[in-house]
């Protein structure tokens, strides 16, 4: 099969940790293309990401690997899969690949941690909230884009909605919920959506008021998406030149701290309903 021209962020990573097992393991990339029957420049663009690789490959290079992780191998497994095309892939060409990379990040998570100090998470957004914020983009958007932005923003949230929808757990600072983007009747509207929101099976909302005091990443955007096995964690961090996703052991060690803190200073469930109730009643 040909080598792909630009794989998705769920490729590439599949790639790197086929990468790190075989480094662990000391086993070199010559070796590995013996032992697969293939030659050393497609073992490089299967590292990269660029050319899937089958299960059957996978189980030996996982046992000549000395994997034993039956968990990860598996996730491994799955993320190496072929399947049919995504929703997302309908805006591949139109939008910027990190939106589809985090729509398909969210597809595949068993379970969310968000983090917002200054917006609300995007699987929470409202329609009208979301095109506020698309239309104050620099440089500034056309309208056609931005049509399928807010499209594209409405099905990732359905994520939400699925029988076997994933637990998520958003931790929003009091910032964020007294933003009057919009102004005031949307950003009512908003608040009323989050408390609606919040009373599903699969969603907690989390407050954290001005008063919590100070959190480790005051300011930054995160989502901590759980895979099959910890190891298999991404999160994705928002920035102005789009998302980047990191997963390193240090790395996911490091946000599981800083959401375990902030979920440590925010209010419980109910006072944050009550919390969201009271700044929408002033509005």
């Amino acid at each position: 099969m040909a080598a792909r021209t630009s794989p998705t962020e769920r490729q590439k990573r599949l790639g790197s940790e086929l990468r790190r097992m075989r480094t662990s393991a000391g086993v070199s990339a010559e070796s590995a293309a013996v032992l697969l029957g293939t030659d050393r420049g497609k073992i490089s663009n299967i590292e990269a990401g660029a050319r899937p690789i089958s299960a059957d490959r996978l189980h030996a290079l996982a046992l000549n690997c000395g994997c034993t992780n039956d968990a990860y191998l598996k996730g491994l497994v799955e993320m190496a899969r072929p399947g049919g095309r995504g929703w997302w892939e309908k805006y591949r060409g139109a939008l910027p690949p990190g939106l589809l990379d985090i729509s398909e990040l969210e597809e595949h998570a068993l379970g969310m941690r968000a983090a917002y100090s200054m917006h609300i998470p995007g699987l929470l957004q409202t329609s009208d909230h979301a095109l506020t914020l698309f239309r104050v983009v620099i440089p500034q958007l056309p309208e056609r884009e931005i049509a399928l932005r807010l499209a594209h923003r409405v099905e990732r949230q359905e994520v939400l909605d699925r029988d076997a929808s994933p637990p998520y757990t958003g931790i929003v600072h009091e910032a964020a919920l007294r933003m009057q983007f919009g102004g005031r009747s949307v950003a009512r509207a908003q608040l009323e959506h989050l408390l609606k929101r919040s009373e599903q099976a699969n969603v907690t909302l989390l407050v954290v008021p001005f008063d919590a005091g100070a959190f480790p990443g005051a300011g930054q955007t995160v989502l901590y998406a759980e895979g099959p096995v910890p190891q298999l964690d991404t999160v994705q961090i928002d920035n102005s030149h789009g998302p980047h996703f990191v997963h390193s052991d240090v790395q996911l060690a490091k946000y599981r701290a800083h959401l375990d803190w902030m979920e440590g200073i925010a209010l419980p469930p109910g006072k944050s309903q009550d919390f969201i109730h009271n700044i929408a009643r002033q509005l």
